[in-house]
């Protein structure tokens, strides 16, 4: 028996069980716990074994013997155990003390705006001030600072009160008047700003600020600058900025940034917004998109698009967009249906350059007719059109159809030339509520490597004969093997016959759009080209096999819609992407994609402005509808809130179970989906959804603010007649704003560099790169933006790779800051970077920090998804050490075997782990039974040769022998005990 058994025998006795780093001592000698009790010198009859409780040092690896498993002082909480339906909202805020107060209150004066003859005397705008001492004072600001003024509640006075400085900071100023402000302000500015995330205290950001500095940004920015920019003309100097050397190219990055931010937060703050007249959601999206990608184009200056952003307020799209300049001259509209024939060297440059721009977007040249019936060459869709603008720039403008059309929505696609039962098998091509459904730039790339590898395909297999040919009749060979590859890019479209290039006309399957007699052939080319793109997204894209393997993973709404885009899948495939996972034999293994389908499918719906009473239909089953009366006097008690959009009588007159078929009818008719079910409970017992992910989605789409999250802690969503959230709980609607991306071009090329070096092996080639590239980001956009912050998750993989712990620490650190900040403290990418931060804090010692990522990481994920989910057992894993009962490893291996099967190699290796801990305890059985499970899984995956596998059948051999030398000794001890007793009764 060792002596590690029977420190583990004594562990289950209740009077030990807290303990958990114990060891037996000998005559004041620590003895090994992997020692033979019976070959211990100078154990015999009479002597006495003492239990020793030691110290656990977390920053001492080798002091942890092989099987004991450390734990961190105290449990976790029980809302965070596998198992547990209570996801409290509380626990997401960093528990800190009283939130610093600096005033009582700060607001606009009730004599702002200053009167005429005010403000030519230099009055910006009026503050009033309450200060802690309870001393209210109107200040005044103007050209030279900030100064206090004589007015009262009552009077108004402007002129400036007696002793009063001009103080050039508004703070300053505050601290004149207020010593309880100077004190504690002060105390800011001495606190250590560097240290914006405090390991030792809790796994938050803190970030040391303040409330009333926003609120005077806000106040200046929305009253002193009472003209709107010109977004354009600003935008349009930044992207002209030169580009000669690596300095300029990062001030050029970095101005196009600030002036893009700007404009957006003007605009949005001060209700600059312009509803274009279409009130089509679709083209306002299309028409970003087709920005977007004309913007994203490399090594193209002189072609220039309008800025624009969309935004999603109170039920209603609004576009912003930068105003077009004047046309140049008399030449008007140089490209376009409507810009006529003309010929000028303004027009051959604009030629030129969309010619560049179609070739880059693998858009096809092609003739249309105009309305006059004269043919028109075009490189985009007919609705674009091309101007030099008074500026002396060249504007391409209603870029809505860039890209090309989506045959399987189009009526006017024919039949004929899709795959065999292909309309039977997916009801494809149909109509759609809208006709503006075009390709993807994913799909259509996607479609280009398939084609490009069918081509080499078919050339092989068209010069098999020609391997052997002798070299007098290499003219020969070469001649076939030239019509070899003319046959296979004529077999796929290409446009030209001698190397595979694809292009697609953005106009075929264009209402009201006609094409010359001489462009037939090209046509009906294209038109299958079409069919054939569309096909593919049934037949190779929407198959999610990847997702089996946890390569996708999506763990909310915004997750799983980057993963379709990605793959070219527009949302309108949803009801396709869901029959896909139904028909397959692996539905069981997909089922927390079928959750977040479901739940986006819901999301995606557009209901009318009834924020209150469309979301307690689908928390609460039963929801009665509310009375005309009724609803009146509750907007009568609303004091002191501004007149919002009132909802539509019709609607809010609904019961719960009218609204639920409206949105199911809804879903069918959009994205042929009809697995809603009879109401909201149908999707929490058959999906696994969970109400409080719906509430955080439907937040997140519509922009809806509920009251504050300490009331939120006493919510409930068990009561299945009452809505947890009332009409006081909705304090706030926010825009929703989608605007364009502007690339950081040098970050972007060495950050590309280094992943292609990690994909060769070269890691030191790869560390510097990403340095690089982290410095590059730094000096354009100062670390705020998503792709800075994938730039230092990589880094800090690298360097933990190399063996550098430390530095892997300190980088993921400003991972974690970056995505929380960028992206926000929910978002799944900051749930993984957590999880990244406790495996580089573990790896430094840091034990108890590490589980309080693990744990953070973890409550994320219980909010946005759920515990169902792969990613949750990788967090158990990490926090295996943390229940005496081994809850998060046992949940671990339960999730994984169920994901992927139990001859999978994380379920496999989870197996291993369980094992080793139920040796730990002496549970030899269980050990055993785990452990063959783990031994045919590595058996299966690697084969019997494999490293993996012979540390498994090595461990089972091992524990085999130890349980039958331990149930040997329990048999003769049972026996030694029995004879004693017959002995003592004789």
């Amino acid at each position: 028996w060792l002596v590690q058994d029977a420190v583990m025998t004594l562990l289950s006795r209740n009077e030990v069980c807290p303990r958990s780093n114990l060891s037996l001592t000998l005559a004041g000698a620590t003895l090994d716990p992997l020692a033979q009790l019976q070959n211990v010198k100078g154990l015999k009859a009479g002597a006495i074994l003492r239990l020793v409780e030691g110290i656990i040092e977390g920053r001492s690896p080798s002091k942890r013997t092989p099987c004991a498993f450390r734990q961190i002082d105290g449990a976790p909480p029980e809302y965070l155990l596998p198992g547990s339906s209570e996801r409290p909202l509380m626990a997401l805020l960093p528990h800190s003390s009283q939130p610093e107060v600096y005033l009582k209150d700060l607001s606009l004066s009730c004599w702002n705006p200053p009167p005429g003859h005010r403000k030519l005397q230099g009055d910006f705008l009026y503050i009033t001030a309450v200060t802690m001492e309870g001393r209210r004072c109107d200040i005044t600001s103007c050209p030279k600072g900030f100064f206090l003024n004589r007015s009262t509640e009552d009077v108004f006075d402007p002129r400036p009160a007696q002793s009063s400085p001009v103080c050039h900071c508004l703070t300053d100023l505050l601290c004149h008047i207020s010593p309880a402000f100077k004190q504690t302000f002060t105390t800011l500015k001495n606190r250590q700003q560097h240290r914006l995330f405090i390991a030792e205290d809790s796994c938050f950001l803190m970030v040391a600020g303040s409330s009333l500095l926003l609120a005077v940004i806000l106040i200046m920015h929305a009253f002193v600058y009472t003209q709107p920019p010109d977004w354009n003309e600003e935008l349009q100097a930044a992207r002209d900025l030169p580009q000669g050397s690596l300095e300029e190219r990062l001030q050029r990055d970095k101005a196009v940034l600030q002036v893009n931010i700007k404009a957006l937060c003007f605009y949005i703050g001060t209700d600059y917004f312009y509803p274009p007249p279409c009130i089509c959601r679709a083209a306002q999206r299309l028409e970003l998109n087709g920005v977007q990608a004309y913007s994203d184009l490399e090594g193209l200056q002189g072609l220039h698009t309008i800025p624009t952003a969309i935004v999603d307020y109170r039920g209603v799209r609004l576009s912003a967009q930068g105003l077009a300049p004047g046309l140049e001259g008399s030449e008007g509209l140089l490209y376009g249906v409507n810009a006529g024939p003309q010929e000028s060297p303004h027009r051959r440059r604009l030629l030129e350059l969309l010619a560049h721009a179609a070739k880059s977007l693998s858009l096809q040249r092609h003739v249309v007719l105009a309305p006059n019936g004269h043919q028109v060459p075009l490189f985009t869709s007919v609705d674009a059109q091309g101007l030099l603008g008074a500026d002396g720039r060249f504007y391409l403008l209603d870029v809505l159809r860039s890209f090309p059309a989506d045959a399987n929505f189009c009526p006017e696609a024919q039949t004929e030339s899709w795959p065999e039962d292909y309309h039977a098998n997916t009801d494809l091509p149909r109509s759609f509520p809208h006709g503006l459904c075009r390709l993807r730039p994913e799909l259509m790339q996607a479609f280009n490597t398939a084609s490009s590898l069918s081509v080499s395909e078919s050339c092989w297999m068209k010069m098999e004969d020609l391997k052997n040919v002798p070299h007098l009749v290499r003219s020969v060979s070469d001649s076939r093997a030239t019509a070899a590859v003319r046959a296979a890019c004529k077999d796929v479209g290409s446009v030209s016959d001698i190397l595979f290039e694809m292009r697609f006309n953005p106009n075929v399957f264009s209402p009201g759009v006609a094409f010359p007699p001489g462009e037939s052939t090209s046509t009906k080319l294209q038109e299958r080209l079409l069919r054939e793109a569309a096909a593919f997204i049934i037949t190779h894209q929407i198959p999610l096999e990847g997702c089996l393997h946890n390569s996708e993973a999506p763990m909310d709404g915004a997750t799983l819609k980057n993963a379709l885009h990605q793959r070219g899948i527009n949302l309108r495939y949803l009801g396709h992407v869901v029959k896909a996972i139904v028909q397959s034999e692996h539905k069981e293994h997909l089922r927390h994609i079928m959750v977040r389908l479901t739940l986006k499918t819901k999301n995606e719906l557009k209901p009318p402005f009834m924020s209150l009473h469309f979301l307690s239909c689908m928390l609460v089953p039963h929801f009665p509808p509310t009375s005309v009366g009724e609803d009146t006097k509750k907007k009568s008690r609303r004091r002191g809130r501004g007149a919002g959009a009132s909802e539509s009588t019709p609607w809010s007159t609904l019961t719960g179970a009218e609204l639920w078929n409206l949105v199911c009818q809804d879903a069918a008719e959009t994205y042929v989906f009809d697995s809603l079910g009879s109401g909201p409970n149908y999707l929490v017992e058959h999906y696994g959804l969970q109400k409080l992910s719906l509430l955080r989605e439907f937040c997140l789409k519509t922009g809806v603010q509920v009251t504050d999250i300490w009331k939120y802690e006493y919510y409930s969503f068990d009561n299945q007649n009452k809505a947890p959230i009332g009409p006081e709980d909705i304090i706030n609607m926010i825009p929703v704003v989608k605007h364009i991306h502007m690339p950081t071009v040098d970050a972007s090329k060495v950050y590309q560099a280094a992943q292609l070096s990690i994909q060769k092996g070269l890691l030191d080639q790869a560390h510097e790169l990403l340095k690089e590239a982290v410095y590059l980001y730094g000096r354009a956009c100062d670390d705020l933006h998503p792709e800075a912050g994938y730039c230092h998750t990589l880094l800090a993989k690298v360097a933990y790779l190399q063996g550098k712990t430390a530095e892997a620490r300190s980088v993921q650190l400003k991972a974690v800051v970056i995505s929380e900040r960028v992206l926000g403290f929910d978002h799944p990418n900051t749930i993984q970077q957590y999880a990244l931060l406790g495996v580089y804090v573990y790896a430094g010692g840091e034990t108890t920090l590490a589980q309080k990522c693990f744990l953070r990481a973890r409550l994320l994920m219980l909010t946005v998804h759920g515990e169902d989910h792969p990613y949750t057992a990788t967090l158990d894993v990490g926090l295996m050490d943390l229940s005496l009962e081994c809850q998060f490893l046992k949940n671990a291996v339960r999730l994984n075997t169920s994901f992927f099967g139990p001859t999978c190699e994380q379920t496999a290796l989870n197996q291993h782990l369980l094992a080793q801990w139920m040796c730990s305890k002496g549970d030899y059985r269980s050990a055993m039974t785990h452990e063959k499970e783990a031994l045919t899984a590595f058996t299966s995956l690697f084969g019997e040769d494999h490293p993996q596998t012979r540390c498994s059948k090595d461990f089972l051999s091992t524990i085999t022998k130890q349980a039958v030398k331990v149930e040997r000794t329990l048999r003769q001890a049972g026996a030694e005990c029995t004879e004693a007793t017959v002995e003592v009764g004789a």
